[in-house]
């Protein structure tokens, strides 16, 4: 398979002399989910939400099929940053609104400003969150507010509206941690078949090690915003974990 995704060299420091990130380099394929694991503070949110330019890079690049995203501004960024769908930890949905404007939004940047500011959406694009709402299991959930959702529903709405965008890659920021567990596997379950379904990468930034193993097909394990693991679920060892998490009293 062929490199979509390749960050070389990458750097990010939000003071000066204390650098989150020191020289990450990873390659990512055309398909499969990373999750990128590592104990809080080490960098590994900071290094999804910088592929899509949430957050701004310091030194390095971050080339998505040919394009360096580490050097593009305004509606060059803008435009690339369509192709990428994004799902938060605490979901990011407009609460007012409901399950199906909700995930409409995920349109919004392929809209006029004027069909935007109106909510003017083609018929295509209805069809296609109607047929996602039914992959989801929120088929009779359409028209209900998103503030009345559990957290599990509201996590799928917003895996939904990040495939809205149609996206050539899915980047996914702790979506399990204020899950409880038996969401947190129907949750990592639809980041899976979403990914293999659509033919995309799926990048997860998570905590539990356990739902890692389980479903990546990849483990990137991060440390003192540095790379320690790279590789196979099978291939990572106890050792690993204790260089990734420190010390050995949390290990079973």
């Amino acid at each position: 398979m062929s490199v979509v995704l390749s960050i070389q060299g990458l750097t990010k420091a939000y003071k000066p002399g204390v650098p989150v990130l020191k020289g990450i380099d990873l390659d990512f394929d055309e398909r499969g989910l990373t999750a990128i694991i590592g104990s809080s503070g080490t960098g590994k949110s900071t290094l999804v939400r910088i592929i899509n330019r949430l957050v701004d890079p310091g030194d390095g690049t971050i080339v998505f099929k040919g394009e360096d995203l580490s050097r593009i501004h305004g509606r060059q960024l803008r435009e690339l940053r369509r192709r990428i769908g994004m799902v938060f930890q605490e979901y990011n949905l407009v609460e007012r609104l409901s399950v199906m404007e909700n995930l409409l939004c995920g349109r919004l940047g392929y809209l006029s400003p004027l069909k935007a500011w109106l909510r003017r959406f083609p018929q295509e694009d209805i069809e296609h969150a109607y047929q996602l709402l039914d992959v989801i299991g929120l088929s009779n959930f359409a028209n209900q507010r998103a503030d009345s959702l559990s957290g599990g529903q509201r996590q799928r709405v917003g895996i939904a509206r990040a495939l809205m965008q149609r996206p050539e890659l899915l980047l996914a920021d702790e979506p399990t941690s204020s899950l409880d567990p038996k969401t947190s596997v129907e949750i990592m379950e639809l980041l899976k078949s979403q990914g293999e379904d659509n033919k995309i990468p799926v990048l997860v930034n998570m905590h539990d090690v356990e739902l890692a193993k389980r479903f990546a097909d990849r483990i990137v394990g991060m440390t003192g915003g540095r790379v320690v693991f790279d590789g196979l679920p099978s291939r990572l060892t106890d050792d690993h974990l204790k260089l990734i998490y420190g010390g050995e009293g949390w290990l079973q």
